[in-house]
């Protein structure tokens, strides 16, 4: 999108150089998409596509226009009118349909030609730095990368959304922004319903990893087994309360151990300022708003551990002892 930006920029300054009356006399077609399209924007739109949610209709935004200015840009470099052998082409071609795989993957010696080359020394004028081959190349790049089964970085998407973009690019000869819509939209749900709420729950809302929550489980509860066990033998050997206050220890350790597990974080560390992101490596919080949240957790964890930990010390240390 942004090397796309960046074209249309170009193209509209172009433009205006070339024809400097153009502002007084009003656009028309492809130049008002380039007049109506606001370059230096900030996006608030809602999700990948540009819909905003709220609105109860769906407006065209700034993407829109630029993918449908882009296409309108593709179809008339390509029509009959502007190149003569483009029937003959069509007409002596039985597999005209299936257009060869895109230039990007054979570049460097340039021995072939193509509609694509062919345009390129329009392209590239002093007055630009994108050129339209180099977003053809940009959207068979994501494709050939990310999309396709078997790809260096390959994203699981649906079949149907798959065959959409292979069929928009390769056949079609698309490459404006909007052929990604509907596989940015299933990624950007996918993170926001699946992967998204696990990191919030791991990193925002804890800083202790997986397997330092299993060994706290495992610590925590042979601490209080220990406890439980040191608690009712001074009771029934009828010791002193004195001796008896020995079980605080186990059963602290016990409590914030299970505590710990239970919120899956280290309320110390937090306050601290530490994070664990992998098992026994401590970074510093950097985030303010996390690092805020998780001192609130922490004070509340905290609060549970001092309360469960007193109630437990209390009633082992102060019931009646009996010697059996």
């Amino acid at each position: 999108m942004s090397l796309c930006r960046h074209y249309v920029r170009e193209l509209r300054r172009s433009v205006l150089v070339s024809t400097p009356d153009l502002e007084k006399a009003g656009s028309k077609r492809s130049s008002q998409i380039l007049d109506n399209y606001p370059l230096d924007r900030t996006s608030s739109e809602q999700g990948p596509s540009g819909y905003q949610a709220g609105t109860g209709k769906e407006r065209m935004s700034n993407d829109q226009r630029l993918s449908a200015f882009l296409r309108h840009e593709n179809g008339s470099k390509h029509s009959p009118h502007n190149s003569e052998g483009t029937n003959l082409s069509h007409d002596n071609t039985p597999g005209s349909e299936l257009p060869p795989r895109p230039s990007f993957m054979t570049t460097g010696t340039g021995t072939g030609s193509s509609p694509l080359n062919n345009n390129n020394s329009n392209d590239r004028s002093p007055q630009h730095t994108v050129a339209r081959a180099d977003i053809r190349a940009s959207a068979e790049k994501i494709l050939y990368t990310y999309l396709l089964p078997g790809s260096e970085r390959e994203i699981i998407l649906p079949q149907g959304i798959l065959n959409e973009i292979t069929n928009a690019i390769e056949k079609e000869g698309r490459d404006d922004p909007e052929v990604f819509d509907a596989a940015k939209d299933y990624v950007f749900q996918a993170m926001e319903r699946d992967a998204f709420p696990g990191f919030l729950r791991a990193k925002a809302l804890g800083n202790i990893v997986h397997p330092t929550m299993l060994l706290r489980l495992i610590v925590g509860l042979v601490s209080m087994f220990a406890g439980f066990w040191a608690a009712f033998v001074l009771i029934f050997l009828d010791k002193s309360r004195a001796t008896r206050c020995w079980v605080i220890l186990p059963f602290t350790i016990g409590v914030y151990l299970l505590a710990g597990h239970q919120y899956m974080l280290d309320p110390i560390l937090a306050l601290l300022g530490y994070s664990e992101y992998t098992f026994g490596s401590l970074h510093a919080i950097k985030e303010p708003f996390v690092r805020t949240l998780l001192n609130k957790r922490s004070l509340m964890c905290l609060s549970w551990i001092v309360v469960v930990d007193a109630a437990l010390c209390c009633l082992f240390i102060f019931v009646p002892g009996t010697r059996l």
